[in-house]
């Protein structure tokens, strides 16, 4: 609106630039886009129009939007194309912007300059204002990310999610999930929704500290939680090895040898001194208040279980429908186990941990960290904003 051309290119060199394809070329050739420009009639050529990701419209089957940079564009535009590139035509922040070499070879500056400063969003907590829930169930389940998606620097409350565009979202889910089409990805989100995917020995030490909390109406020593989960294990190995009646008959146990058992119970004792160290730290941090502990790892599968909606919309594995309904079950799960945010947010960055961080207190957990206190402190945060129950 003041005509600060360069602060404008400036923003665009930092921004994502979609561009719409057709879904059989994109899936056919993966690593090239086809132009497809439009006529336009206020310049009486053809422009090739491309959105930022405020801008785009809802995740449709078919076409689908390709991300580049603003410096990919500059390199790889041939005089042959059109003769404007179109940012967020038809709306109030429409440019229309010259597709000369010399004017190419501004974009390239900016986009240079951009690319040595960093991608800024990176940690920050970003939303639609327009377009997208701020309140409400549907935002709750969205929020239910909302740590992951302030460290990977998105959109927190995009329903209509298309990430960093199609082919990312595909590589996304291949690389990290082995996920390839909409069967995988429907099997990975009912994992996710029901907590399959959370360790069971996680599971079964926390659940035998929190039914000891409750028999004895305080807290834990760590060697009385040790002990207790020895002697439940020790109880179940022994069950286990024993035939059992059921209504197709007589079942018969299956023994474990001592030296199983010793090695399970070793294990158990070892991961109840892994999550105490990580809780001491999480409360030396200031992400669990002193005296408290984490009752369940379920969020770190819920919270995947936001995420995972997104990108298999995304992905088109799904339709946003389908995506929505995932989201408002994420949101329900994770309000029946937990009490707060917060309480949430701890038993998700213990799940990622233990998942991933080996003690090391590296970026697996200082990332999260970061997220957190942003999310417990920025006044436009939705966790501030957002009711939990």
């Amino acid at each position: 609106m003041r005509g600060d051309w360069p602060g404008y290119f400036d923003v665009l060199a930092r921004a994502d630039l979609f561009v719409a394809v057709s879904r059989q070329q994109a899936d056919a050739r993966p690593g090239s886009v086809v132009f497809s420009p439009y006529w336009n009639p206020q310049t009486r050529t053809s422009c090739l129009a491309v959105f930022t990701e405020g801008m785009l419209p809802a995740p449709v089957s078919d076409p689908v939007f390709v991300a580049q940079s603003l410096g990919w564009y500059a390199r790889v535009w041939e005089d042959s194309d059109p003769a404007f590139l179109a940012v967020n035509p038809g709306s109030p922040c429409e440019a229309l912007l010259p597709a000369t070499p010399a004017h190419r070879a501004v974009w390239q500056q900016h986009h240079d300059r951009a690319r040595s400063a960093g991608k800024a969003a990176r940690g920050e907590l970003r939303a639609l204002h327009v377009g997208g829930p701020l309140h409400g169930p549907v935002a709750h389940g969205l929020a239910c990310a909302a740590l992951l998606l302030v460290n990977n620097g998105e959109l927190w409350n995009a329903m209509a999610y298309h990430g960093t565009g199609y082919h990312h979202e595909r590589l996304r889910l291949e690389k990290s999930w082995g996920i390839t089409d909409r069967e995988g990805w429907y099997r990975a989100q009912e994992q996710l929704l029901n907590a399959g995917m959370v360790s069971d020995v996680w599971q079964f030490v926390l659940g035998v500290r929190h039914a000891l909390a409750r028999d004895f109406a305080g807290p834990v020593a760590l060697e009385h939680w040790r002990e207790g989960a020895e002697r439940v294990l020790r109880r179940s190995i022994e069950e286990a090895g024993q035939a059992r009646i059921t209504p197709e008959g007589v079942t018969p146990g299956r023994p474990v040898s001592a030296a199983e058992a010793e090695s399970q119970v070793a294990g158990v004792r070892r991961m109840i001194g892994r999550i105490a160290r990580y809780e001491a730290r999480f409360r030396a941090d200031g992400l669990l208040p002193e005296g408290a502990y984490i009752r369940t790892a379920e969020a770190w599968d819920y919270g995947r279980a936001s995420g995972m909606a997104r990108w298999g919309l995304g992905a088109r594995f799904c339709t946003l429908e389908e995506a929505e309904q995932a989201v408002l079950r994420a949101g329900r799960a994770a309000r029946s186990a937990y009490r707060s945010w917060e309480d949430f947010s701890a038993a998700y960055i213990l799940g990622r941990c233990l998942h991933f961080d080996e003690e090391e207190f590296g970026s697996w957990y200082s990332d999260m960290l970061d997220a957190h206190r942003v999310l417990t402190t920025d006044p436009a945060s939705p966790w501030l904003n957002i009711p939990w129950a």
